[in-house]
C-alpha cells in the first residue's frame, strides 16, 4: 500500500505560542548570572567579613586558597600566586563550572537557548548536521560524573563554611549572614545529590533492591529530589548569588549584619 505524499508546508514551525519566550529568558538569566559571577571571583575584595560572632566568607571565594587571601579566610592555607587573573578559589571554580555545564538540565537549556538545537518542541534545530556529544569539546560532557564527585567535596567544603560562620574572633554567634548561608548550602546538596549521576551512582546498577535496602532507600530519595533537578539547578544560581551579594554588602559597610545573637 502506497501512503499518502506529506503535505508540502512552507513555514518551519506552525507552532502559533510564545515558543521562543523560553529560550530568551534562558539566555538573559545565564547571561546576566555569568556576568555578575564573572566580575566577583575577579574583584578580589569584599569576599570576606569576621567579628566577635560571626565568621562570613562568600561561596565564590571558597575555598581561599591565594596568597592575596586574608589569613582569617584561608583555613585550607594559601599557596595560589596573587595575580589579579587568577581567582581566590582557583581551585575549585573550575570544577564547579564543569559540574553545571555538563548538568543534564544545563545541557538542555543551554543548547535550546544559545544553539537552537532544537529552540523547542516542533521547531527545526537550527544546524544542518548533528554529531552528538562524540566530538570535542562536547565529548567532555560524558565526564560528568567525575565532576559530580568533585562537587560534592566542595559542597562539604560550603558546609563547612556555613558552620564556622556561627564563630567569630570572641564567641558563637547567629545572624542573617548565618541563615543565609546555611539556606544556600542546603539548596546546594539538594541540587547536587538530585543530579542524574547520583541517581545512578546509588541504584542504577542494582539488580535486586530488595538485598540493598538502605541503598534502595536512598535511592527513592534521589529519584525524588531528581524530579525537581531544573527548579534546584535555578534555585542555587539565586541562592549563590544572594549570599555572595550580602557578604559582599556587609563586607563593603553598605549595611550592617542583621545579629539576632552575639
Amino acid at each position: 500500500m502506497v501512503g499518502r505524499p506529506r503535505a508540502a508546508i512552507a513555514a518551519k514551525t506552525l507552532r502559533t505560542d510564545r515558543w521562543w519566550l523560553a529560550p530568551l529568558l534562558t539566555v538573559l538569566g545565564l547571561v546576566a548570572w555569568l556576568a555578575y559571577a564573572t566580575v566577583r571571583v575577579f574583584m578580589q575584595k569584599w569576599y570576606f567579613l569576621e567579628g566577635p560572632g560571626y565568621h562570613y566568607l562568600t561561596p565564590f571565594y571558597s575555598p581561599c586558597i591565594s596568597n592575596g587571601c586574608s589569613t582569617q579566610a584561608a583555613e585550607f592555607g594559601r599557596f595560589l600566586p596573587a595575580n589579579a587573573l587568577i581567582p581566590f578559589a582557583a581551585l575549585t571554580l573550575p570544577f564547579l563550572l564543569l559540574f553545571r555545564l555538563t548538568c543534564y538540565y544545563y545541557r538542555r537549556a543551554y543548547y535550546r537557548a544559545f544553539w537552537a538545537s532544537p529552540p523547542a518542541c516542533a521547531v527545526p534545530d537550527g544546524h544542518k548536521t548533528y554529531s552528538g556529544e562524540t566530538r570535542f569539546p562536547l565529548i567532555i560532557q560524558n565526564a560528568h560524573r567525575y565532576f559530580f564527585y568533585a562537587a560534592v567535596i566542595i559542597s562539604i567544603i560550603n558546609t563547612w563554611d556555613a558552620i564556622r560562620a556561627f564563630s567569630g574572633t570572641e564567641h558563637i554567634g547567629f545572624g542573617l549572614g548565618n541563615l543565609i548561608l546555611l539556606g544556600n548550602v542546603v539548596m546546594l546538596w539538594a541540587y547536587t545529590l538530585s543530579c542524574h549521576s547520583c541517581r545512578h551512582i546509588t541504584g542504577g546498577r542494582l539488580k535486586h533492591f530488595s538485598k540493598h535496602p538502605l541503598r534502595y532507600r536512598f535511592w527513592i530519595f534521589v529519584s525524588k529530589l531528581n524530579s525537581k533537578h531544573m527548579l534546584l539547578a535555578w534555585i542555587t544560581l539565586g541562592t549563590l548569588a544572594v549570599t555572595d551579594f550580602y557578604v559582599m554588602a556587609v563586607s563593603a559597610g553598605w549595611f550592617p549584619d542583621l545579629r539576632f545573637i552575639g
